[in-house]
């Protein structure tokens, strides 16, 4: 079962994607950065297999990537992989959903590192939702709103997310592992353009939670129904602050209480895309992010938002070149310095 991490006190860390294409590079940089929670990076510049959804697809049963679209075959019979899909879950057979160089080189390449310094080592994982609403089948319907296979999809995220912790412990000499559900789509609760079914989605979140042991994360950057996503008990849940943090304190009585109860806040006060980054300075961004300090410790002690929270770029960094991603992360880590010293009061 899922559990909470050991508080961060505002350390920083990353955020999926970088703009790498050299793996060894890419880890080199988050390692240098983030020191004491490094993240595994994920490099969708090297190639469409390396991109949300496409990076976590390998054991789909039914799957056909066509015209640079990853789509469901519904006119085959599948039925024989979806079933080993749920045997496999049932007994926690989790070695046949593990990722390949050509899906994941940012995180083989991490796993061979030594970062037992670290506090905590994140990866993330294409969640349920954002997988099953991309992926589209024969009558181009999206396959999160065929019961079965959305059901399916959360077991089958299940056995990577619990391969990835698995591989992150052993191969790494991580103290702790947090798998983070990469969900744009939650953004979509409460939506009547694009509905998604909140019981669909706790049922698919308490799937993977029972076979994940150590931490499980959310991350949206874009605003969603927060109250709802905080009541699933996730460790870590990642938001846009630069963008939507007016919207999240909205729900500052449920920050509270998921805090209180051990829940971490990683909040992305950092903008992703360099354009915007660029017209940003480091003390404009540590005074936004005081301002929300001050707002929700109306209601808190800071000594408790500060030992709950991380500090992070808002989203996966795509558009930027390899110089222009680390002044991003650095960035990142320079806000974490500062507030770590007013912290300790320094």
């Amino acid at each position: 079962m899922a559990k909470m991490i050991s508080s961060p006190h505002s350390l920083a860390t990353g955020v999926g994607a970088l703009p790498h294409t050299d793996p060894a590079e890419a880890c080199n940089d988050v390692l240098a950065i983030f020191p004491r929670f490094p993240y595994v990076p994920t490099l969708p510049e090297r190639g469409l297999r390396e991109s949300i959804v496409f990076n976590d697809s390998e054991q789909l049963p039914g799957r056909i990537i066509r015209n640079d679209r990853l789509l469901y075959d519904s006119t085959a019979d599948n039925m024989a992989g979806i079933e080993k899909v749920y045997m496999d879950y049932v007994e926690g057979n989790y070695a046949p959903y593990g990722l390949h160089k050509e899906y994941g080189s940012g995180f083989i390449e991490m796993m061979s590192r030594d970062i037992s310094p670290a506090k905590v080592l994140k990866c993330q994982v294409t969640g349920p939702v954002t997988f099953g609403m991309q992926v589209v089948d024969a009558d181009k319907r999206p396959v999160y709103y065929d019961a079965q296979l959305a059901d399916m999809l959360s077991k089958m995220i299940a056995l990577k997310a619990r391969w990835c912790e698995v591989e992150m412990k052993e191969k790494t000499g991580a103290a702790e592992t947090v798998v983070v559900l990469n969900e744009p789509y939650l953004a979509s609760l409460g939506s009547s353009v694009v509905p998604v079914d909140k019981e669909m989605v706790r049922t698919g979140w308490e799937d993977i939670a029972a076979l994940v042991e150590g931490g499980l994360g959310i991350h949206c950057c874009s605003n969603t129904d927060w109250e709802f996503v905080m009541d699933l008990r996730p460790s870590i849940v990642s938001i846009d602050a630069y963008a939507t943090a007016n919207e999240f304190l909205l729900y500052a009585d449920a920050i509270v209480t998921y805090m209180e109860r051990g829940g971490v806040v990683a909040w992305g006060i950092i903008p992703a895309e360099y354009k915007i980054f660029a017209t940003e300075t480091p003390d404009r961004l540590h005074e936004r992010y005081l301002d929300i300090r001050t707002r929700l410790c109306s209601r808190m002690p800071e000594d408790l938002f500060d030992a709950q929270s991380l500090i992070t770029p808002s989203c996966g960094i795509r558009f930027a070149d390899r110089e222009e991603a680390v002044a991003i992360m650095q960035t990142a880590a320079e806000i974490s310095r500062r507030i770590r010293k007013e912290e300790k009061g320094q």
